[in-house]
């Protein structure tokens, strides 16, 4: 049975961000995910998730400066210490909230920097994390984002988000596989999905053009859905999309599951 979590980043807009953990459970969420916890202590986010009944399965490492444009500082060389204190404080969240996974964003390419050497700062602080996170019992993801969405941002394939989990070295690195992403970048899902299976911790789905609810673009989320069903999928499926209008409104598709 496919399981869906929901993305309160983008997700239930019409709440405060702690009032969106009760409006997913009144929709049917049984688990929620988002870029990241820390503006908030952790005390008030596990209260809303007990409150609730909510399982949180994934937020991200701290992200640099989100509202300056930052997506990330995994690959910045001036950063390192930087990231290693947000690993630190992304696993006292991820203990207190009991959350099993945490995701690193790659960044944006700086100019002025070799590709080789952002690279080679990105595997050092993965191997890092997936080491810290292993020793916390957290596993670490890794996910590619295209480039149309956000430009300059290192990783944007799911060959590249491979080649990062190689390249690291560490048994404890999965993939994110965001099924919206890849579409835009490369297409082949189904296949892709098939071909990776062992190595994708979680998938979030959002549908082309618009990135909107599955079913209101391109891509086949009947056949993909039955796909995950048949290549057995046991992992989350975070619903990352933005709704045309109220979220609620737009779950047509996932009731009719």
């Amino acid at each position: 049975m496919l399981k869906f979590s929901t993305n309160l980043s983008m997700m239930f807009q019409d709440y405060a961000f702690l009032d969106r953990f009760a409006a997913a459970a009144k929709a049917g969420f049984a688990a929620v995910e988002y870029v990241g916890p820390y503006a908030f202590p952790a005390a008030q986010i596990v209260s809303r998730l007990k409150d609730n009944g909510l399982q949180q399965v994934l937020f991200n490492l701290p992200a640099g400066d989100w509202d300056k444009g930052e997506r990330g500082i995994a690959c910045l060389p001036k950063r390192q210490k930087e990231f290693r204190e947000g690993v630190k404080r992304a696993v006292e969240y991820a203990h207190a909230l009991e959350c099993p996974r945490i995701n690193c964003l790659a960044g944006l390419a700086p100019t002025g920097i070799a590709k080789s050497e952002l690279w080679a700062t990105l595997t050092e602080n993965l191997a890092f994390a997936a080491e810290a996170l292993a020793a916390a019992h957290i596993e670490l993801l890794v996910e590619p984002i295209n480039y149309f969405d956000m430009p300059g941002f290192l990783l944007n394939t799911s060959a590249d988000g491979v080649k990062a989990i190689a390249a690291c070295g560490h048994p404890n690195i999965k993939l994110q596989y965001d099924i919206y992403h890849m579409q835009r970048m490369e297409g082949e899902l189904a296949a892709t999905i098939s071909a990776l299976l062992p190595l994708i911790g979680h998938i979030q789905i959002a549908d082309n053009p618009g990135r909107h609810e599955p079913g209101s673009g391109e891509i086949n989320y009947e056949f993909l859905f039955q796909h995950l069903r048949n290549v057995n999928y046991e992992n989350w499926i975070g619903c990352e999309y933005r709704p045309r209008g109220k979220t609620e409104d737009s779950l047509e598709w996932m009731k009719s599951l």
